[in-house]
């Protein structure tokens, strides 16, 4: 059945298509390539009410029940299949239809998603940024120097700024000492990995 409605709508495409002299057409050609084919709203509606009445069955159930839809929705489909050829599309429209209900709709959750919560971004002074860079430069070519044991390293020799930084953080809301000590270690970090693959 499938294969007669694309074979008949096929062939009424190519009757349209022929009906202006080539040189006609060429001027009216505008060059809309189009790399994804979606369906209508309307046409996945009814493709996802059926993919989820038989979300559970079997592979066998599933595919009677496509043919019996399909021959119930003859005119949906046929209107689909026409707007597909007409849109380029080349491939098997019917097998497109039935992939997208057993593997597609069938599978898709129907729960809302919500958002995650963001954490609140801790921005860390420019000074300590730069001060962070020189004192990777300088000790990153000793032979026992690690990013772990550089940080330690680097808070002893710039308490000044770090109590500044910490302060000025606290001062924005940030009360959670662990957070503000994990975010100057991982920016550290990162300071580190970015100047050596540079």
């Amino acid at each position: 059945m499938s294969v007669e409605i694309i074979t008949h709508i096929g062939e009424q495409n190519n009757m349209e298509t022929n009906e202006f002299p080539r040189e006609n057409r060429d001027d009216l050609y505008v060059d809309h390539t189009i790399f994804r084919f979606k369906f209508t709203e309307d046409f996945m509606k009814e493709l996802y009410h059926f993919s989820k009445i038989h979300q559970y069955d079997h592979r066998k159930d599933f595919k009677e029940a496509w043919l019996l839809w399909l021959d119930e929705n003859i005119d949906l489909v046929r209107t689909e299949i026409e707007r597909l050829i007409q849109l380029g599309y080349e491939g098997d429209i019917i097998d497109k239809m039935f992939k997208s209900a057993r593997y597609y709709f069938r599978k898709k959750s129907t729960a809302k998603v919500v958002p995650k919560q963001r954490r609140q971004y801790i921005s860390i002074n420019h000074n300590v940024l730069e001060a962070m860079d020189e004192h990777i430069k300088k000790n990153r070519k000793d032979s026992d120097y690690q990013p772990k044991n550089g940080f330690i390293s680097f808070c002893n020799d710039n308490e000044i700024i770090l109590k500044e930084c910490i302060k000025t953080m606290m001062d924005k809301h940030i009360k959670d000492v662990e957070l503000i000590e994990n975010k100057l270690k991982k920016t550290y970090k990162n300071r580190y990995f970015m100047l050596i693959t540079k």
